[in-house]
């Protein structure tokens, strides 16, 4: 059953300025936890309003958790500009240390989609975390970490991305140990076109099984 919610509009103090973000907090009862969710590369337009960031945001909210997201730094209402990735995880730190500091949560996931994946892996590998989702994520060019995520992990990509390479993907997880799951849709795209709903069933299931 889907469940209900309130969207609050909101502004975070970043790095370089304030951040735009929507909050969507649980109505009927209490939050397991919160999850913050980063959106995709907004040099090609991507923002917190991108349909498969806010796939990820309804499937934490069925999944009984509260849902973050927010604009980087030069997106929309944010301020400041894009800086290749550096500045953008500077803007995720900001954000979960408001977020801890406002709800007091102890359960905390980051999930992304292709740019903002990349950027969420990286702070999972910075400061604990209790999960993490990764769409497509753009890991050639910006993850960049020491020590990976400790965490229960996702990823999910199509077969037939056109933007991120499912066996540079692969290849990459075969770095890891241990390494996430994976899961493969077939004959979906780098957006999922007319594959969303099975995308947040299945970011869904994951979620749920992890909080048995």
């Amino acid at each position: 059953m889907p469940k209900k919610y309130q969207s609050h509009a909101l502004f975070i103090d970043g790095p370089v300025g304030q951040l735009e973000a929507i909050l969507d907090s649980q109505v009927e009862e209490t939050p397991i936890g919160t999850a913050i969710i980063c959106h995709p590369h907004p040099l090609y337009g991507g923002t917190m309003d991108n349909k498969v960031a806010h796939t990820l945001s309804r499937a934490f909210i069925r999944s009984g958790y509260n849902s973050l997201r927010f604009n980087f730094r030069g997106t929309k209402k944010s301020e400041g500009k894009f800086d290749f990735g550096i500045g953008e995880l500077d803007d995720l730190l900001a954000v979960i240390k408001w977020m801890k500091a406002r709800d007091h949560s102890e359960i905390l996931w980051l999930a992304g989609f292709s740019f903002g994946a990349a950027i969420a892996i990286n702070a999972s590998s910075i400061i604990k975390v209790d999960g993490l989702i990764s769409v497509a994520p753009a890991v050639e060019k910006f993850t960049n970490f020491t020590n990976q995520p400790q965490c229960p992990w996702l990823i999910l990509q199509g077969d037939e991305d056109e933007l991120v390479d499912i066996k540079t993907t692969i290849d990459w997880l075969n770095t890891l140990n241990p390494g996430p799951e994976l899961l493969i849709l077939s004959q979906a795209e780098h957006f999922f076109h007319g594959r969303l709903v099975e995308l947040r069933e299945e970011i869904f299931k994951f979620v749920q099984e992890k909080n048995k």
